[in-house]
């Protein structure tokens, strides 16, 4: 992928930040429903996104291995699958592309006994051709032994990528050009006897939030600090799925039942919960920021079955 420093440049609006780069913050101000609900066959869409080149928003899928557009009428199609693509986890719609994690936790039709918890790539696709661009080997970075699941994925204004892994406590790189590395590994704050890293998410001062499952904590990691991991204190146990930041507050998925909005005074040392927004949510898994607004996926994560009715809901 080609990406230069000016198409991906920061963009300081009034009341809101916004990175060039991330496709869907680029939406029209136009009204989105509150609730979007849709009908897709066993998709359980652990990943959303959306794109303002398709005016759509965009889910992926556990035991399909694919992703689909979801438009704001509730109208679902199929968009994009690989041979390997085994399930699709987090994403991020940018410059034209999609990037979404390629993993196996054993729920896929697709899933063997050799890629199960063995499995951690980024794949790029372009939009326009709808083809595979690229498909980045995460889990060879690692020690085979170790378990692995690349779970979500942030871009930075530059085009780099980053991707938490959830099996084992690391965060990878993967430079826009496709380099891939080890950003920073951490076997005490980034592990869990559970689910460990889950949603990751840049911020234009340079830093990374990432969310440890498990420990019901928030990380931040200094970028230009020589990485240098500290806790984000205050916010008590929050057990977060994904992350999306919007007018510099943090919206954060948790519990699978409610989304919290969470700010900080000072460069996200500590933060405060300002509020949290229930009752409409079943299995939400992440959401993504469009229109001014959060858009939280209700996946029904955790449920394995035949289920067809889903649904995208407004933060309120």
């Amino acid at each position: 992928m080609n990406v230069s420093s000016m198409s991906c440049a920061l963009l300081v609006l009034p009341a809101v930040w916004l990175t060039a780069c991330e496709d869907h913050r680029n939406s029209p101000n136009a009204p989105f429903p509150e609730r979007i609900n849709f009908v897709a066959d066993r998709q359980y869409p652990e990943g959303i996104a959306y794109s303002s080149q398709l005016a759509k928003f965009l889910v992926t899928s556990i035991p399909l291995g694919k992703v689909g557009t979801v438009d704001t009428d509730g109208r679902y199609e199929d968009l994009l699958t690989a041979p390997g693509f085994i399930a699709g986890i987090g994403m991020k719609v940018a410059d034209g592309r999609v990037f979404v994690c390629n993993s196996d936790q054993g729920r896929s039709v697709k899933s063997t006994t050799a890629t199960t918890r063995q499995t951690a790539e980024l794949l790029v696709f372009n939009l326009s051709t709808r083809q595979l661009e690229r498909r980045t080997d995460l889990a060879a970075l690692i020690p085979a032994a170790e378990p692995n699941f690349a779970n979500d994925v942030t871009i930075a204004p530059d085009g780099t990528a980053y991707v938490t892994d959830s099996f084992s406590p690391v965060i990878y790189k993967v430079t826009a050009s496709g380099t891939a590395s080890v950003l920073v590994r951490d076997d005490v704050r980034f592990a869990s006897p559970t689910f460990g890293l889950n949603g990751i998410a840049y911020h234009p001062n340079g830093y990374l939030i990432v969310a440890n499952t498990g420990q019901g904590k928030l990380y931040k990691v200094d970028l230009q600090n020589g990485n240098a991991i500290t806790e984000v204190g205050g916010t008590g146990a929050l057990p977060g799925d994904g992350l999306t930041f919007l007018n510099n507050d943090l919206y954060v998925v948790t519990g699978g039942n409610r989304v919290a909005q969470v700010r900080s005074t000072d460069n996200w040392q500590t933060a405060t919960i300002v509020k949290y927004d229930a009752d409409v949510y079943t299995g939400a898994t992440t959401s993504v920021a469009v229109n001014n607004q959060i858009y939280t996926l209700n996946a029904r994560i955790g449920e394995v079955g035949n289920a067809r009715d889903f649904s995208i809901q407004r933060f309120r």
